[in-house]
């Protein structure tokens, strides 16, 4: 990495470290929502962007990844930083499992079945038998973890950094992965399968792992989002958020590291900016703010500043 792209990068951290202390505590929880939507994006991303197999479900690994963290704190007492890791390899074991069977299908048969599962999930939470689990459709409520060591901030500020800790590790780990032997034998998949397959590929292997990396990756921001919400429910976990979480990963730029926060931020604010411009028709605002990026910026919001950065140093 050159030491321009180092020196940006710290600079974007100090930043982001200085945020909770100059904005409003509504504001530092919806910062540490873009976090987790970041995480959950590059984890979509892994799977669609980097190995082509499309995923209209993974709102079910965001919804098992919460209630993993809120079963553990509500009924065992597990410690909230305990939960991320836990809900993560939960999370991982079931993608993968899924993975296995999805081997056979391919493009709209896959995106189906992974829509399928999106629609059963909320259905599942509220199955009676798990009540007990899942508190049906009353969800389950979890406190908010307080600052420990006696520092000098807010539960809100802490849960930020908390956050933004685990998101730098996420994003580490994912750019380590995909620049390496993995990456490219993903990439080779999603461009050529069969070519891939030739040259020693085990594509087999390569796309079951990618599931179940991409669902820890989603199961880790699930568990993230029930800490900081507070309160997981079935209805909150609906086949609306895998749509968005689709629609984050195009607006930020499919197979891009950094197109994941650029996604976080759209599916964050966006609506909210569409509610105010419009409180009788918010979703037909921000459809319109969809289009108008696809449109505008085909490769995503990374190819943009790719391209705007080549641009700038092209004499």
């Amino acid at each position: 990495m050159k030491k321009r792209n180092i020196f940006l990068l710290l600079v974007l951290l100090g930043l982001a470290c200085a945020l909770p202390f100059v904005v409003s505590n509504y504001r530092v929880f919806q910062l540490t929502l873009v976090l987790v939507y970041a995480i959950a994006l590059l984890g979509l991303n892994i799977l669609t962007g980097y190995s082509g197999q499309i995923s209209l479900g993974h709102g079910a690994f965001y919804a098992l990844g919460a209630y993993c963290a809120a079963i553990l704190m509500d009924k065992a007492g597990v410690p909230y930083w305990a939960t991320v890791p836990a809900a993560g390899a939960v999370c991982f074991v079931a993608g993968f499992l899924f993975g296995l069977p999805a081997l056979r299908l391919e493009g709209l048969y896959l995106a189906l079945a992974t829509f399928a599962l999106g629609v059963a999930m909320p259905q599942l939470l509220k199955y009676h038998h798990l009540e007990k689990w899942t508190g049906g459709v009353q969800g389950i409520v979890i406190p908010k973890p307080e600052a420990p060591l006696g520092l000098p901030v807010n539960a809100d500020q802490w849960l930020y950094f908390f956050t933004l800790f685990v998101t730098l590790v996420m994003f580490v780990l994912g750019w380590n992965l995909l620049r390496g032997r993995v990456g490219r034998a993903l990439t080779a998949i999603r461009d050529h399968a069969i070519a891939a397959e030739a040259m020693g590929v085990h594509n087999a292997l390569y796309k079951s792992t990618a599931f179940g990396v991409s669902a820890l990756y989603t199961g880790v921001a699930g568990a993230l989002g029930a800490i900081a919400v507070q309160f997981v429910a079935p209805d909150s976990f609906n086949i609306f958020l895998s749509i968005v979480f689709l629609v984050g990963i195009v607006v930020g730029g499919l197979a891009s590291i950094s197109g994941a926060l650029y996604g976080a931020l759209f599916i964050q604010f966006v609506p909210n900016i569409a509610d105010e411009i419009s409180k009788a028709a918010p979703w037909a605002v921000f459809g319109i703010f969809m289009i108008g990026f696809v449109y505008l910026m085909p490769t995503g919001v990374a190819g943009a500043v790719r391209l705007l950065l080549a641009r700038r140093r092209t004499p």
